[in-house]
């Protein structure tokens, strides 16, 4: 009996010294690898956050303002004109704009070359005053960068509208197209650069005919 018991045992003992040697290679891998966690990545997954300032704009949806530029009114030359204007902003991309100018025209190329003592308008007769009311869209919302710390808000749009325009002792009506750009200088003072033709039917020099009076200005307006 205690030779089968031995006999056992002798038979039992690689099976023990191999179980013990495969546990002291796990333990010995649990070790590698919780020292593998400890050591440091090659990437840091820790971004340093930057401090962003948001953009301060007034949320107030009118604005009012003055321009001045020059007018081209066909048949009488080019002049300085200026006047106001007023905007209600409906959407972020859509507002309504109402505008009132006025420039003084010049002689016509006719009364120029011919010399005529009596001239084809009075002064009073040449003041060309206009208002109308546009609808107009931004088509481009962006921004404008000056150097590399300075962003200033700015949106190309277009304008479509109608209106009046007083000239030569009578009234037109007058259908207004053109495009502007608008820069935010501050949170409240917008720059304006924009370009606008004036359409309407006259026949002021003895034809009927469609006039294209075109229009330059730099502005500005303030929101409220």
């Amino acid at each position: 009996m205690e030779s089968r018991v031995f006999g056992f045992l002798l038979r039992a003992l690689p099976v023990l010294l191999l179980a013990a040697a495969a546990s002291g290679c796990s333990g010995g891998l649990f070790e590698r690898e919780a020292e593998a966690d400890r050591v440091q990545p090659v990437i840091d997954p820790q971004v340093e956050r930057r401090e962003v300032s948001a953009p301060k704009i007034d949320t107030e949806n009118f604005e009012v303002g003055a321009y001045a530029g020059f007018m081209s009114v066909e048949d009488f030359g080019s002049n300085t004109v200026y006047g106001a204007r007023l905007a209600y902003h409906i959407t972020e991309g859509l507002f309504a704009e109402a505008t009132l100018g006025k420039t003084d025209t010049g002689k016509t190329s006719y009364e120029i070359l011919s010399g005529s003592s009596a001239p084809l308008l009075s002064k009073s007769d040449r003041e060309f005053r206009y208002y109308d009311l546009s609808i107009g869209y931004n088509l481009l919302p962006g921004e404008v960068f000056i150097g590399g710390r300075h962003a200033f808000n700015s949106a190309l749009y277009v304008l479509l509208g109608a209106g009046n325009t007083r000239f030569a002792g009578d009234d037109y009506f007058t259908v207004t197209y053109g495009a502007g750009y608008r820069v935010l200088a501050t949170d409240w003072l917008a720059l304006h650069f924009n370009v606008r033709d004036h359409m309407m039917d006259i026949d002021i020099t003895g034809e009927d005919k469609t006039t294209h009076n075109i229009e330059f200005t730099l502005g500005a307006t303030v929101f409220f």
